[in-house]
């Protein structure tokens, strides 16, 4: 890289159409695990307007033949999810007592589900649960800030957060739950030094102007959230920068689950496979082996083995092995990344299922993923690092 560049990250809020998608699709998740730990779910949500389409396949064992709202209330879990995000003003067109819910959910494909059981049949090579799809997945970590994660991503989750909590105490009345934000961090050597410009849109009541909204977000979010030492009279604030934003939320765009994958990451500065998480039981390797990647790179870096550290997988459908592993730490390691990898695989299993125990993932867990950031997350499994000694010292032996 050059010496001197500037780096942008982007996150959402859990009013942007996009996260009341996904909210609603791990709500849908969760409830089902909450029932049955072994649930297949793979739940899709659009939403528009004053409507919300639910599609995919859920297949629920502990159920037998009875039909799935015999246990889970899709409409009460939709309703829900929609109110904790804060759409129940009067004037919300998408309204959570009001939306218009259509359930297209169908039980999952036999084809799919024989290769990811742990059982034999005609023309499955092993036993074993597989992979429910092929596919690539990355993790990512960097020892820029306590998270392990870049600076851009963890500065604009930040905000959100700080925005969202304002928002949600009552403090100010004039703001409504769709927003986003986006921090522009400059380098130095591999180094962040200054932040050059942030960006926050947010939605609001259509009583407020605009230097009010502008004045109170750089005080109370901006300068609160990203440390003093970054920010100079260069640094620019661009809020609400089209002057408007009274017309969001469904209301204003369509959502989709899994339009989001680059704020639920990296912020665009690790890799990505291209799966997205939300509403996707555990089974499926789009989520857990990203979460398993995240914590195997999290775990080198945390060992002190490299400074950044990201780690691919790539499964088949079916199979139970990753049908490869493999580690960079872009020049930062102490040992070969050959090494690594080796070590890596003597310390962690990447089968599918010996993801799901490491990572006990048959919980109901994943709404608590949903919002800024599925990873850098205090409480997660995957963002523990209590293997770093075992990796040390496999890397010693394979050294």
């Amino acid at each position: 890289m050059a010496n001197s560049f500037v780096f942008s990250s982007e996150s959402v809020g859990e009013g942007h159409p996009d996260k009341v998608a996904d909210l609603i699709s791990d709500s849908v998740l969760d409830a089902c695990l909450a029932v049955d730990k072994t649930s297949r779910v793979a739940c899709e949500t659009l939403v528009k307007s004053n409507a919300v389409v639910l599609a995919g396949e859920i297949t629920i064992p502990k159920l037998g033949s009875k039909p799935i709202d015999a246990v889970i209330n899709i409409d009460r879990i939709v309703r829900d999810a929609i109110r904790e995000i804060g759409y129940v003003n009067n004037d919300d067109v998408f309204h959570a007592d009001k939306v218009f819910i259509h359930n297209l959910l169908t039980t999952q494909s036999p084809d799919i589900a024989q290769g990811v059981d742990a059982r034999k049949v005609k023309g499955k090579r092993t036993a074993e649960q597989g992979a429910g799809d092929q596919g690539l997945m990355f993790g990512y970590a960097c020892n820029e800030t306590p998270e392990l994660m870049p600076t851009p991503i963890m500065f604009a989750h930040r905000l959100g957060r700080e925005l969202t909590a304002i928002r949600k105490s009552g403090k100010v009345r004039w703001l409504r739950p769709d927003a986003k934000s986006q921090v522009s961090v400059r380098y130095q050597d591999g180094k962040p030094i200054e932040v050059v410009n942030v960006v926050i849109s947010t939605q609001h009541t259509d009583d407020v102007d605009h230097a009010a909204i502008e004045s109170y977000l750089i005080r109370n979010v901006i300068q609160k959230v990203i440390p003093a030492k970054l920010l100079n009279s260069k640094t620019q604030f661009l809020i609400n920068p089209t002057g408007r934003f009274v017309v969001g939320g469904p209301q204003g765009d369509s959502g989709l689950t899994g339009r989001k994958i680059i704020v639920d990451t990296y912020g665009g500065w690790g890799r990505h496979g291209g799966g997205a998480f939300s509403g996707k039981d555990p089974s499926k390797v789009d989520r857990s082996a990203a979460y398993m990647a995240r914590w195997v790179a999290k775990t080198i870096v945390a060992s002190g083995l490299s400074e950044i550290a990201e780690l691919q997988l790539a499964y088949a459908i079916g199979h139970p092995k990753p049908v490869s592993v493999f580690v960079d730490t872009f020049g930062t390691g102490t040992a070969d990344d050959e090494v690594i990898a080796q070590a890596v695989q003597d310390v962690f299993s990447f089968k599918p299922a010996d993801i799901v125990k490491q990572l006990n993932l048959l919980h109901p867990i994943y709404r608590r993923t949903t919002n800024y950031g599925h990873f850098g997350k205090k409480g997660l499994p995957w963002e523990v690092t209590d293997r770093a000694g075992a990796l040390v010292a496999a890397v010693k032996r394979r050294a």
